[in-house]
């Protein structure tokens, strides 16, 4: 699932290239992706591109028109992505058995598509007035790198929650932007239990726990954001010290990494670094360990 990092490095790359181009094409080939119908996709065309927005995991495409102004935002969701073209297929894209949910194109030739695999479709796509007209985004907690984000910040954030602090990293209205593959990398660099509860962290832990949080991330912004997408994917699981490398060492202590499964997805961690050597039960075979 595209995180915070990768889409940010889709605003860098889309930033480069599309303010100044006039929307030439708008053509939703999912109908179940565009979630909204006021304005309608239709009046894209013949806007001219203005700005390129994150917020928290949306990606924002501003345009400006003879009438009004316009957010083409859009989720990537589990298994979306975004597909650049310097020259745009000429060949129609029809429904059906195409992965490709939206297709953009601009004056100068170029565009991209929005494809989503697999079976279980979540994508969404908005033309809205306003970003906060997506309900997704006018849920969002505060951005982790937006320089008002202060330890203080997270501090109020945890105070009171009895909720294991993996689930408060995942939740979107506490806190914008991360979601499993960066909580899980997070809670490592913090050497953390990813079951522990918010609400029982103490001073130090909540100083360790906001600079991994501020280190990872603006380190994967960094790396993300000299890469196009094609290259994004690939350049995330490089980064990984623990998502998606269960059975593989640790980079850190050497101890091999174990995963917990849910029932779409898993966690990962070491237990040297975070539970202090113990394995942390799987739900699908028995009661969590504290």
């Amino acid at each position: 699932m595209p995180e915070m990092p990768e889409v940010e490095g889709l605003v860098a790359f889309l930033g480069t290239r599309l303010p100044g181009r006039v929307v030439t094409r708008a053509q939703v080939v999912a109908i179940s992706a565009l979630k909204t119908y006021d304005p309608p996709l239709e009046s894209l065309r013949d806007t001219t591109v203005t700005a390129v927005a994150r917020h928290g995991k949306f990606l924002d495409v501003r345009t400006s028109g003879a009438d009004a102004d316009a957010h083409l935002v859009f989720h990537l969701a589990k298994a979306g992505w975004l597909r650049w073209y310097d020259v745009l297929p000429p060949t129609p894209v029809k429904p059906g058995r195409t992965p490709i949910a939206l297709r953009v194109g601009f004056d100068d030739g170029s565009g991209f598509d929005l494809t989503e695999a697999g079976t279980k479709k979540s994508l969404a796509v908005y033309l809205v007035r306003s970003p906060g007209d997506v309900p997704g985004i006018a849920r969002l907690g505060p951005d982790p790198l937006d320089p008002g984000f202060a330890r203080d910040t997270l501090a109020a954030m945890l105070a009171g929650r009895r909720t294991q602090i993996k689930g408060v990293l995942r939740d979107q209205s506490i806190i914008a932007g991360i979601g499993n593959a960066y909580s899980d990398e997070i809670l490592h660099v913090a050497r953390m239990s990813p079951y522990a509860l918010a609400a029982t962290l103490g001073d130090v832990e909540i100083d360790t726990l906001f600079a991994a949080i501020v280190d990872t991330l603006a380190d994967a912004v960094a790396t993300a954001s000299e890469k196009p997408p094609a290259d994004l994917k690939d350049a995330k699981r490089r980064g990984m010290r623990v998502h998606g490398r269960r059975g593989q060492e640790c980079p850190v202590c050497g101890d091999e990494v174990r995963s917990v499964f849910f029932a779409d997805n898993s966690l990962e961690y070491c237990p040297t670094c975070q539970t202090g050597g113990r394995i942390l039960a799987d739900r699908r075979l028995s009661r969590l360990l504290k």
